[in-house]
């Protein structure tokens, strides 16, 4: 018997994602996102969750693909990521969260076996099939990792949590 892992599967322009649900602390309806000045043009802004601030990234943007209208479908997963010692908390906007599914990990073929280019800092974990289509699990530590997760200057980030506002 082969080993399986449960995964939310997504959309962002034309792609097929995953992520592993363990890494899914929940999936949210598009909500308005308050602008950070001078941010990079794949940070939107942040969002009030539960009195947290929370940034929000356009997955579309970070993998250098083009923008695209949001509709009543997208959504913005909210993820954790290895960040220092501890955590991150980051809202990742999607085109559409599709299911939550078992990938077969025997299956699951890093990017070298999968015959694609191999690039500098790639965050693709590996290539999959999910009901016949190709599906790249994204490693979010490796695509976070060069991200400025503090955001700006005046923010903190607390082990096993959030990038939090600095206390004065």
């Amino acid at each position: 018997m082969t080993a399986q892992a449960d995964v939310v599967t997504f959309n962002a322009d034309a792609g097929l994602y995953a992520v592993p649900v363990c890494r899914v602390q929940e999936i949210l309806d598009l909500r308005p996102v308050a602008a950070m000045p001078n941010a990079p043009p794949h940070l939107l802004g942040i969002i009030d969750l539960r009195g947290e601030n929370i940034p929000v990234v356009d997955l579309r943007r970070l993998l250098g693909r083009p923008d695209g209208a949001d509709t009543g479908q997208s959504r913005i997963l909210v993820v954790w990521v290895a960040h220092g010692a501890g955590r991150a908390i980051i809202g990742v906007k999607t085109d559409r969260v599709i299911e939550v599914t078992l990938l077969d990990e025997a299956e699951l073929k890093p990017l070298g076996e999968a015959d694609l280019l191999r690039w500098s800092g790639s965050a693709i974990a590996g290539i999959g099939r999910c009901r016949g289509e190709v599906v790249s699990v994204l490693d979010l530590d490796r695509l976070f990792a060069p991200l400025d997760l503090a955001l700006a200057a005046g923010h903190r980030q607390v082990p096993g949590g959030a990038v939090l506002p600095a206390v004065a």
